[in-house]
Order: C-alpha cells, then sequence, then structure tokens
C-alpha cells in the first residue's frame, strides 16, 4: 500500500533533489527510499526500478526546460530571442545540474512520450530561429551548433574547466555574439 501523502510528482521531487545535489548516478532506488524514509520496494508503487525513475527524470527536466524557455522566449525574437533561449538554458543547468543531466541522455526512438517532451524542446530553439529564415536542414544545422556551445559552456563549467579568474558570463556572452555572428553568415548565403 503506498504511504498516505507519497505519489508520483513528491518521488520524482526527492530524486530531483538528490540528482542535483549529488549528480544523476547518485539517484537509486535505495538512496531515494532513504531521502523519503521508506523501504525500496515501496517505490515500485511509483516507478518500474530505475530505468523508469531516470525516465521520469528526464520528462520533468524537460517539462521544467519548456516552462522556462517559454517565459524566456515570451514576445522576443530574433537576436534578443536566441539570447533569452541561452540564459535560460544556462540558468536551468546551473540551477539543476542534476535533473539536466537527466536531460541530456540520450532518448529512447521508442518512447513517444520522451520524443515529443525533446522534440518541444528542440522546436522551441528552431521557432526562436524562423526569424532569420534558416529552413529545413539549415535550421537543424543552427540548433545543433547552438545546442553544442550551451551544452558545452555548462558542461565545462560544472567540471571547474574554466580556470582562469576572467568572468564566466562576460565568456558566455562573447559566445552567445559569435554564435549570432554566424547565423546571420548562414542567413546570407540561404
Amino acid at each position: 500500500m503506498p504511504r498516505i501523502g507519497l505519489d508520483l510528482p513528491a518521488v520524482i521531487r526527492a530524486a530531483t533533489e538528490i540528482a542535483d545535489e549529488q549528480g544523476l548516478e547518485a539517484v537509486t532506488l535505495a538512496s531515494l527510499a532513504q531521502k523519503l524514509q521508506i523501504r525500496s520496494p515501496s517505490l515500485y508503487n511509483h516507478v518500474n526500478g530505475l530505468p523508469d525513475l531516470r525516465r521520469q527524470l528526464a520528462l520533468s527536466g524537460m517539462a521544467k526546460m519548456s516552462e522556462r524557455f517559454a517565459s524566456a522566449l515570451a514576445g522576443k525574437s530574433g537576436d534578443e530571442a536566441i539570447r533569452a533561449f541561452s540564459y535560460a538554458y544556462l540558468d536551468f543547468a546551473r540551477a539543476h545540474p542534476g535533473l539536466y543531466e537527466a536531460v541530456q541522455r540520450a532518448v529512447d526512438q521508442d518512447d513517444n512520450r520522451l520524443q515529443e517532451a525533446a522534440g518541444g524542446v528542440v522546436d522551441m530553439a528552431v521557432n526562436a530561429l524562423e526569424v532569420y529564415g534558416l529552413r529545413g536542414d539549415a535550421a537543424i544545422h543552427a540548433v545543433r551548433g547552438l545546442r553544442s556551445f550551451l551544452h558545452g559552456f555548462a558542461h565545462l563549467e560544472k567540471q571547474g574547466g574554466f580556470g582562469m579568474p576572467l568572468d564566466l558570463d562576460v565568456t558566455f556572452n562573447l559566445i552567445v555574439d559569435t554564435f549570432l555572428a554566424g547565423i546571420k553568415v548562414m542567413q546570407s548565403k540561404g
């Protein structure tokens, strides 16, 4: 019998806390059960094992990212939208490092719900780039470039890979400016 007051959202919140504080690999059924002060088998009332728990974390992370992106992009277009998207991405990775890690895992091609959630995040980036007239393959290349620099920066920052005493936000601004300049080159060749 499930513990009163314990439901899937409560389980995911607790797992998110573990992931954000200790890393995604620290999220196990045992660690989650300990945090919730229940026995591990009780978690099966809410998730079908560790793979399903990680899937639920990825879905939760994508939903939170989508909310953050939608809020950041509201009423913006062009360079302003790309800047807002970029800062929302980095802010999410900084605020939720474990949940961010869950989102970065490869999406199971047979999981329609995960595919749809991931597609929604990509669509937001594609829509933000729409004003530059990039369509089809060019839009996908641009989104890949955007995601690559955002993920690379977030990952290196989390790993302590920027050891020099320079302001990281200044560096990030320069990278966003460089990306925008590149998009304009793509647009002129388009």
